[in-house]
Order: structure tokens, then sequence, then C-alpha cells
């Protein structure tokens, strides 16, 4: 129901993953923020327990769902002589998606009945890269960017966070 619901809303792939602490992300996290990577998005320094474990963002949590929307474009803007993101041709990504990431919530109630969540899309500490792989839509590749074998990285990662207890798909295997 979540993947037909997902699908028909027009993400490419859905993945679920089980709701649980990021046990083997967080001294990654930390020995990279210790490093000094994270430059000036000091915002990367805060809220570390909400960013490893989406139970503290959304109490009573039981699935991560990951979405992948594709942005790249079906025509190519006339040259103009400005050079413009391929995700940047449209309305602003954040709105647009978290519209769909509402309706699929409505649908889904409408199908199962009283569920609880929150949708994410770039909005709070969600590590969304490491839940789109745990939940088999790519991997993470060397570049750092989550990666799919149909899409390339050409697209936006949205999260919903539920209580909902759904059949995890795992991550992909070699």
């Amino acid at each position: 129901c979540v993947k037909s619901i997902a699908s028909a809303l027009g993400f490419s792939f859905c993945g679920v993953s089980t709701a649980a602490y990021l046990e083997e992300e967080a001294p990654k996290l930390e020995t990279w923020l210790n490093r000094g990577y994270a430059g000036k998005m000091a915002y990367l320094e805060k809220n570390l327990d909400l960013r490893l474990d989406p139970r503290k963002l959304v109490p009573g949590a039981k699935s991560v769902v990951s979405l992948m929307y594709n942005y790249f474009p079906k025509e190519e803007l006339p040259e103009s002589g400005f050079k413009i993101s391929k995700y940047a041709y449209g309305e602003d990504y954040h709105g647009v998606i978290k519209d769909l990431l509402y309706e699929m919530v409505s649908r889904l109630r409408e199908q199962i009945g009283d569920i609880q969540g929150r949708v994410f899309v770039d909005s709070a500490p969600v590590m969304e890269r490491t839940w789109a792989a745990r939940s088999g839509l790519g991997w993470i590749g060397k570049n750092s960017l989550l990666l799919n074998k149909q899409s390339g990285s050409y697209f936006f990662l949205a999260e919903l966070i539920l209580d909902l207890e759904l059949e995890p798909d795992g991550p992909i295997r070699d």
C-alpha cells in the first residue's frame, strides 16, 4: 500500500527501514564533526541525538519510509548564457515534495486508519542518505552522495517517519 501510493504520487523509488538508533553511524558522525568537516555548517553539530534516532523526532516511530523524487528535466532549458542546475529548473522542491508527502500520509490514513508521523524534506536533523541506503534506494558513493542504478544522483530524498510498523526492505546487497 505504501509503495503503490508513493508510485501514484510520482516518487521514483520507495523503501522502508525500521526506526532505530543509528548505532553504526554515531561514531562516524562524531569523528567527522571532530575533524571539522562540517566547516561553517555549525547546525550539523546540534541535535545529534535527534539526528541519530528518529524515535526522538517522532515519539512512537516504528518505520522510516525513504522516498526518491527524480528531478532530471524532460527538456533542457534554452541556452541563455546562464547555466542553471537541473534541480533548480522548477519550483522549490521543498514545498513540492512536502505537499506530496502530506498527500501520501492522508492516503495512508484513508486506507489504514489513524497513524501518526512527520514528513521531512531537508527540514530536520534526519540522516536521509543513511536511511535511503538502509531501505534499498541506493548506496552511498565515494562522492558521499546516494547513488541509484537507474537514476544516478538526479533525485531529491524525502522521509516519512511513522508510528506504523512496516516490513523493512533492507539495503542493496552486492
